[in-house]
């Protein structure tokens, strides 16, 4: 991205220099699938692809949005802010952190915006949250809210839990915003625990491929999987001892599953609490340097999602299986909700242009489907360039 060409449209939209530049990353979840919302752990970090915010103070009491990636403008007023616009509206996640801050006494005053990403679009990177944490620095830093990330974060889920009206979990926002340079996040969901774990890729690039299958089922078959799960929870906590199934460890889980009514439940919690132990398990690799076994436990987190979750399809697992096919691959899964999006992969760096020649070809031929692949750095979390 070419911070010199956006603060030149910069101007020509609005007639004067911005004043200030921010910069919000995307993430890519490394291990840890449809834990989120049964309180366990994920393992995301934060890429170098992302969300600029070029901005400046107006004295006309409106906040003007505008984006170098899609073509609606809003001019709206401060006091306004809370009313969601109607339609397919981007502005709204910039907005619904903006009442955040509102709602507690940080109120923003005039303003020209101008939002320009390369996160690819629908690829399921967390371009949404990325918005929304670049706004919350940035009316953090202007109208000197003092707040710490971590509380960002929360309003940043909050805006688009309330205000958007997607039901999120909590990951997305965290690791756009606490992500540091060189390192995963893992997080516990339900009780928000957190540590940095050294992520060093010495000789190994992280490859982010897009199926570009459109996520149709995604949101039913999330809502059917979580409905599952809570179904799994209520028969197997008997005693009362859990309040979700990341509860339940793994030698536990072998005693009771049998209290399970059907076999599709088994699946859906042996999932859940066998992806947990591979977090923690991915974790410990990590702190041993032991690449190798971190990228097996992100080849045994797909086959889970695919065997016990059912949340792969077709195209994500032709594309997982013609990676693993491939020199130079120690690991790759699908990332994200399912049904479409994208797969992360682990590749060894001087095997990354044969890694896009020989799974592009074979992935279109099983497929009809172009894909897309993005080479990621590990990078830092939300905050301002200058």
């Amino acid at each position: 991205m070419n911070l010199q060409v956006l603060k030149l449209d910069f101007e020509k939209l609005y007639g004067k220099p911005a004043e200030a530049v921010f910069f919000s990353p995307g993430r890519v979840n490394l291990v840890g699938e449809h834990t989120d919302y049964n309180g366990g752990y994920v393992f995301p970090c934060a890429l170098s692809y992302g969300t600029y915010l070029l901005v400046r103070k107006n004295n006309e009491h409106l906040l003007r949005f505008a984006s170098a990636n899609l073509d609606r403008r809003e001019d709206v007023a401060p006091d306004k802010i809370g009313q969601p616009l109607e339609g397919d509206a981007w502005m709204n996640y910039p907005l619904g952190v903006m009442d955040q801050f509102k709602k507690k006494g940080i109120n923003v005053e005039g303003l020209d915006l101008f939002y320009s990403g390369n996160i690819p679009n629908g690829a399921g990177l967390s371009s949404s949250a990325s918005i929304e944490l670049v706004t919350a620095v940035m009316v953090n830093d202007l109208f000197g809210g003092n707040l710490p990330m971590m509380e960002m974060v929360k309003m940043s889920q909050d805006a688009e839990n309330q205000f958007v009206g997607v039901n999120c979990g909590i990951m997305d926002q965290f690791a756009v915003g606490m992500g540091k340079k060189d390192h995963a996040l893992a997080l516990k969901c339900d009780t928000l625990e957190w540590h940095a774990v050294p992520l060093k890729l010495d000789g190994y690039k992280i490859i982010i491929s897009n199926t570009n299958k459109r996520r149709g089922l995604a949101d039913s078959k999330y809502n059917e999987r979580r409905s599952e799960c809570e179904q799994a929870l209520k028969e197997l906590n008997k005693e009362g001892r859990y309040q979700t199934l990341s509860d339940i460890d793994f030698d536990t889980f072998n005693k009771i599953y049998e209290r399970l009514s059907s076999e599709v439940l088994l699946r859906r919690a042996r999932h859940v609490i066998t992806e947990n132990q591979r977090v923690l398990d991915a974790m410990k690799a990590l702190e041993n340097d032991n690449i190798q076994e971190f990228g097996q436990l992100m080849n045994a987190s797909h086959v889970s999602l695919r065997d016990d979750y059912e949340v792969t399809g077709p195209e994500l697992d032709a594309l997982v299986e013609e990676a693993w096919k491939t020199e130079g691959v120690i690991g790759s899964r699908m990332t994200g909700a399912g049904f479409g999006g994208c797969t992360v992969s682990l590749v060894r760096e001087d095997k990354v242009d044969n890694f896009i020649n020989q799974v592009g070809p074979a992935y279109e031929k099983r497929t009809g489907l172009k894909p897309l692949f993005y080479i990621a750095d590990v990078g830092d979390g939300a905050r301002r360039l200058e």
